[in-house]
């Protein structure tokens, strides 16, 4: 070994002895003789990353979405200590088992301690998954990993990275240009997922997204990440919504089963335990059979106002009650109309002057527009079927 490995193996060594992650291969023990220094790491027996999406040719955007969420675990552990891995690809991501793998991300010859302002203009890294101000030789950052993730990600779903090249001449040039990274329109992915892809693969540092950003973004949704606390706050969520449905508020304990269930999920995916995770599926039923009746009751006491001959504008506002943004668009619509009116008024009467009124055309298009913008009415989160959920007791739903 050279000097640089060296030092790389010894970086590697002196990373590793300190963290400890289940996202993380864990070093378990190191020795050394006069010619050979031994690694003795956690075995990881599902290969890695990259051999998983080549046998799959891409992977679906659910799965893909898992595998992200367990890599930003493992980046905001490193983060928060101010460590830059600087050669994330797919190679370096191993899986733990060839069924329900988990993620753990290994290789750290070439991770370092970097403080925020901290630059460097050393080029490290795999060409395929290195950010362009490393290729560029110019300095970089802890952001040039973002990048990386944004590559591996596109490799996930679409099969290949967006750099895939003949030769590094090729790929240097590819990276080198200024054309913003274009996502294939198949598979259909969803909004979100498109979203952070471009936020990620922003070539320049400056523009990409922070790694604060990252993890707040609704893609990663790091709050609902299966961990050792998803079955408590479902837990509490649950009991507040059994409380809400013995009150008889349908809307209030609708609203809490659903948000639960979103918890449910993960804890599923944590429980390892055969029999703990059938007694959280038997509960889970329960509460989603609850919920679609409490959605049949909000959906009709809405219908019922229809009936009752309400006027649209107080059918809206109904209905509007727990979203301030939409109230608010209603009062300002409700105070232009009656401007609008008494102007018409005052022109017509007068026989002059008066002012210009706003064509009723535009202004459905403006409440329109607001109430797309506003959160719609709350329903069972998308694809939370009874046998792909997953409690210790947990609360018996109460039927009013």
């Amino acid at each position: 070994m050279n000097r640089a490995s060296v030092e790389n193996l010894l970086t590697e060594i002196e990373i590793l002895k300190t963290i400890r992650h289940p996202n993380i291969v864990e070093l378990k023990d190191f020795q050394w003789d006069g010619d050979h220094i031994y690694l003795i790491m956690e075995f990881c027996a599902g290969g890695d990353l990259s051999r998983f999406i080549r046998t799959r040719r891409a992977l679906p955007e659910t799965v893909a979405r898992v595998f992200l969420q367990q890599l930003a675990c493992a980046l905001k552990f490193l983060h928060d200590r101010n460590i830059s891995h600087l050669d994330l690809k797919p190679q370096n991501i191993l899986l733990s088992a060839p069924e329900s793998p988990q993620l753990k991300l290994a290789d750290f010859g070439f991770a370092q301690y970097m403080s925020p302002w901290d630059e460097k203009h050393v080029l490290r890294g795999s060409p395929l998954y290195m950010a362009p101000e490393m290729v560029c030789r110019q300095h970089y950052d802890a952001r040039a990993d973002l990048w990386s993730v944004g590559v591996i990600l596109y490799e996930a779903l679409f099969g290949k990275p967006p750099f895939a090249s003949r030769s590094f001449a090729e790929l240097e040039e590819k990276i080198r240009s200024d054309r913003a990274v274009e996502l294939p329109s198949w598979p259909q992915l969803s909004l979100e997922c498109r979203d952070l892809l471009a936020q990620l693969l922003e070539r320049d540092p400056r523009k990409r997204i922070s790694f604060e950003c990252f993890f707040a973004h609704p893609f990663v949704d790091m709050e609902h990440i299966p961990g050792p606390e998803s079955l408590g706050k479902a837990t509490d969520l649950v009991v507040e919504a059994v409380r809400k449905d013995q009150e008889g508020d349908a809307k209030a304990a609708f609203s809490l089963y659903r948000k639960a269930l979103e918890y449910f999920v993960p804890a599923l995916h944590y429980e390892s335990d055969a029999r703990r995770k059938e007694a959280i599926r038997a509960k889970v039923r329960q509460y989603i059979s609850r919920a679609e009746e409490l959605k049949v009751l909000v959906t009709s006491s809405n219908k019922n106002l229809l009936e009752k001959g309400n006027p649209a504008r107080e059918l809206l506002k109904e209905m509007a009650k727990d979203k301030p943004r939409l109230c608010a668009a209603l009062e300002v619509a409700s105070a232009a109309i009656a401007k609008v009116r008494a102007g018409g008024a005052a022109a017509g009467g007068g026989g002059g002057g008066g002012g210009v009124a706003e064509p009723a055309g535009r202004r459905r298009e403006l409440l329109h527009a607001e109430v797309s913008a506003s959160p719609g009415t709350p329903g069972c989160p998308p694809g939370l079927a009874p046998e792909a959920l997953c409690p210790r007791s947990l609360p018996t739903r109460s039927r009013p």
